[in-house]
């Protein structure tokens, strides 16, 4: 198969037709607003499909600027459109598909401990969702030019069902490639980010507005920490240079939990209190394993992993990142006072009141 073309410029969206599955979760919503900010020029038409169809009305009436429903609230704006449906329906699926240039695929299950209990459940969602979309392109001969898949630390080495599920749903949409005509498949793959519901800064607030204890797992525990935006950076760097089959990764820091929780606590006389590690979880996250890191190069202010299929490999790129080193939290770690300027300048102290996106 020869590779296709990376896009050039920075308008690869102008006059396009976006779908975003899961778009009304935690990165679904910074990426849609970005896409329709026009930055990587103006599409045609931007669809949010997902199952909440509760969370679609409050991001329908957020983008119309309104408080609450009204008799004149029309159902659809002209840019932003929302369609209910279920990844795991390839019926559902393929209805929204036929209409699409790009795909962000974000759609999953993602918290690890309910993953660990409903595995079944994030097979479902994390595996066959992928296969249905990429079955419904290529049996349809639909005309999706690209698909970017989002992706997770977690599915680097993985350990839990949520990382075991994404590293499969990396690995479907890389064979795609293959076989699905034009449709250019890659991935977006990024660690934990601060601002999103369910990640850990938002718990330490809670439990530092109720008097604590500010509860860790383990002191050892080490994570990538990086906004949204950088992960919707991750994810437009992809799309506008990726090439078919590879992995995005952004440069993140990486910080000790405890040194996050010092930096959210401050002078406040709050306890911190030791719970041990959750199902399923690491005390290290890693970004690039030691089997990639050979086929791994830098790409600008990202790296690109290079798929594992022998004939979608390219030479396209620079230098290699790594020797044969893991990209790990473990290591290079913020100082404290580091910790403590990155909460400040992402505006997610006490003080900040920051808003945590759902």
């Amino acid at each position: 198969m020869e590779p296709t073309e990376a896009p050039q410029g920075k308008v690869v969206l102008e006059g396009k037709r976006v779908l975003v599955t899961g778009g009304t979760g935690s990165l679904g919503r910074v990426l849609i607003r970005r896409i329709l900010s026009g930055e990587l020029g103006q599409p045609a038409q931007v669809v949010v499909f997902s199952r909440d169809e509760v969370k679609q009305h409050e991001m329908r009436l957020a983008h119309m600027n309104r408080r609450a429903a009204t008799d004149d609230v029309v159902f659809e704006e002209a840019d932003l459109h929302f369609r209910i449906g279920d990844v795991r329906d390839i019926h559902a699926f393929s209805s929204v598909l036929g209409n699409a240039d790009v795909v962000f695929h974000a759609a999953a299950l993602k918290q690890v401990p309910a993953c660990e209990y409903a595995p079944y459940e994030a097979i479902q969602t994390n595996v066959l969702g992928a296969e249905n979309m990429v079955n419904a392109i290529r049996e349809q001969k639909l005309e999706v030019e690209t698909v970017i898949g989002v992706t997770t630390d977690k599915a680097c080495k993985p350990v839990n069902v949520m990382g075991m599920t994404k590293a499969l749903q990396e690995r479907i949409l890389s064979r795609a490639n293959l076989d699905s005509g034009p449709t250019r498949y890659l991935t977006a793959r990024y660690g934990n980010v601060l601002a999103s519901r369910g990640s850990v800064v938002p718990l330490f607030h809670e439990q530092i507005r109720s008097g604590g204890p500010v509860t860790i797992t383990t002191p050892e525990m080490t994570r990538f920490l990086i906004s949204l935006d950088d992960a919707v950076d991750t994810v437009f760097a992809a799309l506008v240079e990726g090439m078919p089959g590879e992995t995005y990764i952004p440069r993140a820091p990486a910080a000790r939990i405890t040194d996050v929780a010092s930096a959210l606590i401050g002078d406040r006389g709050i306890e911190v209190k030791e719970i041990g590690v959750r199902p399923g979880e690491k005390t290290h996250e890693v970004l690039v394993s030691e089997e990639e890191a050979t086929r791994t190069v830098v790409r600008g202010d990202f790296m690109a992993i290079g798929p594992i299929l022998p004939e979608l490999r390219t030479t396209i790129g620079t230098a290699p990142a790594f020797g044969a080193a893991e990209y790990s939290s473990a290591n290079d770690l913020l100082d404290r006072d580091a910790v403590a300027e990155l909460i400040r300048s992402n505006e997610l102290t006490i003080e900040h009141e920051p808003v945590f996106h759902p």
